[in-house]
């Protein structure tokens, strides 16, 4: 039973697409507490604007952007061959492992720190406490966490259904417009959903402040959606491959099948 298993190439392949969703899913947490300029990326002085009557805005991300796009295409393949079930199963055990990251790292933070060389290590390096570093970087306020995760919970069910409904229309064509379609709506709501959880209740920011925040991380993530569109054809080419053509169209079949579940 175990050798089928592991020979089963169906198996291979969703263990395969569940371990890198998941860690993707939990290296993006882990790297959202940095943010980062996106006009200094390509070279360009920042220049303030204004947006639903909020000055100072600039193209400001999270690092975890870097990462969020290709969690979106990962549900798109996932969806494209397992169906919707799979999804909402892998993005549970996603969202179990990142608590228990969080969770670990919150003793690790808590766990008195070695006052001799340790705390101290890095002053050299322009770090002088070693421990505030540490619970800087991984101590993540709650509210952050707790609209980072129902964003991305709703967000991938938006996903999933609307990736569906357009496939019931198209079939097995124009898999660009359903990867597409689906990444750009769950998107919207992902990046309003976390910001509203996270700023306006969390940090009492005004709403007018955080559409206008959603609207410009909106924009990145429906740009990278669309630029990573390519990159969908390119993973389906290698699984098709892998699996072989009738295999590969037997659970696309089925995952269209499951939709109703």
């Amino acid at each position: 039973m175990i050798h089928k298993l592991l020979n089963d190439k169906p198996t291979k392949l969703f263990v395969i697409l569940t371990s890198f969703f998941v860690a993707n899913a939990l290296i993006a947490e882990c790297i959202g507490g940095k943010l980062f300029s996106l006009e200094r990326v390509f070279g360009i002085q920042p220049h303030p604007f204004s947006l639903f009557g909020q000055d100072g805005l600039t193209v400001t991300l999270t690092c975890g952007v870097l990462l969020w796009p290709i969690e979106f295409v990962m549900t798109d393949v996932v969806n494209e061959y397992f169906g919707p079930k799979a999804v909402r199963r892998i993005s549970y055990i996603a969202v179990g492992l990142i608590l228990y990251a969080f969770l670990m790292f919150y003793l690790a933070i808590r766990i008195p720190a070695d006052t001799g060389f340790w705390i101290t290590s890095q002053k050299a390096d322009g770090v002088p406490d070693m421990q505030a570093a540490f619970g800087s970087i991984f101590g993540q306020g709650m509210w952050i966490i707790a609209g980072s995760l129902t964003a991305f919970m709703v967000s991938q069910i938006v996903d999933v259904w609307v990736f569906h409904k357009i496939k019931k229309v198209t079939g097995h064509k124009k898999v660009w417009l359903r990867a597409t379609g689906s990444t750009i709506v769950s998107q919207m709501v992902d990046s309003f959903i976390v910001l509203f959880i996270a700023f306006y209740w969390g940090k009492g920011w005004s709403m007018q402040r955080v559409l206008a925040i959603c609207l410009v991380n909106y924009t990145y993530k429906a740009t990278m959606a669309i630029i990573l569109t390519p990159l969908i054809y390119l993973i389906e080419g290698r699984i098709e491959k892998f699996l072989g053509h009738e295999v590969a169209q037997e659970l696309k079949h089925a995952a269209m099948g499951k939709v109703n579940e």
